[in-house]
């Protein structure tokens, strides 16, 4: 429940907000802050206050955030609970303060950092949570926030350069397709219809043309619906086990775009991989962490093979060999950072490595995309224009 409340400090009064389930709860806290509470009453969430909570949502900018403030926080000297009453003064995002005065209040009442973290599943993963428990047990928990937060960044930065590779062609394609749809529904068929009162042969595909437009002005709602109808069918089969399983085996076997999607997989899970070990989480933890953190289920049940195989005794290596997905130079490096003893650092290095690969792999495709397209759409223009220019000249011919 949301409450408001009113409260003395140092004279002057002061206002705020605080999820709790009690007004005593809330007192509890605002006393133990050298606050005293004047006035605390339940906040009635209407339906714009509803609404405004979908506009106030904790991003992973946000978490990204918080974590580097953490971390340079914590490394100054400052104790968590100093730095969470920092971090409340400076964050606007009403979500994010509310999540900080519930942490805060949780680590006075002697809860750990990361047993608080685990009250929001959707904003910080098995991941985030094993790192920090690791950093709590440890003492180091400032170098295991810089090192996270310099994770969450590069992620970041790295799903944004692939989003930008994916969404850009799929718009140019969508709208060269409503364009198309709009052209068949609506302006052909007037175009067209001016041949069908003249006695003259037609080239065949304005024929061609001439039916498809036509069955497109009869029928356009119905084609629309059915397009609404398929879309919504994929989306709910991409929902389920053997959808997701589907959808990710074609997306890394399609051409251009599968490279990318591969790379960014491998990425994710040997960077994952890479720094639970080197954060001193035991390495069949961090390879159920990384099944757990992992959306592409073909790399999931991947790791999940992987695990069970070092459970038994064998290296991740020789493990990784049996697995098709991984490149041979992933596998021998691995082999060889496990005979050194430096597992680690060598996985991090071929994270980089994988990363860059796919940068490029980005960069050209993006460089091949465009003209493609200018191609694509040239084609379909040039057809529609020829097929109707070309009965024009007939009909000038039959006039002379």
């Amino acid at each position: 429940m949301l409450f408001q409340y009113t409260a003395l400090k140092d004279g002057l009064k002061t206002n705020g907000k605080m999820e709790a389930s009690s007004e005593k709860e809330v007192a509890d806290y605002l006393q133990s802050n050298g606050l005293f509470p004047i006035d605390i009453t339940l906040k009635k969430e209407g339906s714009f206050t509803n609404l405004s909570f979908l506009f106030h949502r904790i991003t992973f900018q946000d978490i990204t955030y918080m974590t580097r403030q953490f971390a340079i926080m914590l490394d100054a000297g400052l104790t968590l609970i100093d730095s969470i009453d920092i971090i409340k003064k400076q964050v606007k995002n009403i979500a994010l303060k509310n999540m900080m005065i519930d942490i805060d209040k949780g680590l006075r009442d002697g809860k750990t950092f990361s047993n608080m973290l685990t009250k929001y599943p959707k904003d910080f993963s098995h991941f985030y949570v094993a790192l920090v428990r690791s950093g709590e047990a440890s003492g180091k928990l400032n170098d295991i926030l810089g090192t996270l937060s310099e994770h969450l960044e590069k992620q970041r930065e790295f799903q944004q350069k692939i989003r930008n590779a994916l969404i850009y062609p799929l718009v140019i394609v969508t709208a060269m397709l409503g364009m198309i749809f709009v052209m068949f529904a609506f302006v052909l068929p007037q175009l067209l219809a001016m041949f069908k009162d003249f006695d003259v042969e037609l080239p065949q595909m304005t024929l061609v043309l001439m039916q498809a437009s036509g069955f497109m002005e009869a029928n356009w709602i119905y084609v629309l619906a059915v397009i609404v109808l398929i879309i919504i069918g994929l989306l709910k089969y991409r929902s389920t086990e053997s959808g997701k399983k589907l959808f990710d085996s074609l997306a890394m076997r399609a051409p251009l775009f599968g490279n990318i999607v591969k790379s960014s997989g491998l990425v994710d899970g040997i960077r994952t991989l890479a720094i639970l070990m080197s954060s001193g989480v035991p390495i069949l933890d961090g390879l159920a962490i990384v099944i757990d953190v992992n959306n592409n289920i073909i790399f999931k049940e991947a790791f999940i093979r992987i695990k069970e195989k070092v459970e038994k005794g064998t290296s991740i290596g020789t493990a990784m060999a049996n697995e098709p997905i991984f490149p041979e130079s992933l596998i021998q490096m691995t082999i060889v950072g496990e005979q050194t003893g430096h597992l680690d650092t060598t996985l991090l290095k071929l994270a980089e490595y994988y990363q860059t690969e796919s940068e490029m792999a980005v960069k050209g495709v993006l460089t091949m995309i465009e003209p493609a397209i200018l191609v694509v759409l040239g084609l379909v223009v040039g057809f529609i224009v020829f097929a109707v220019i070309t009965p024009i000249f007939a009909l000038t011919a039959s006039f002379q």
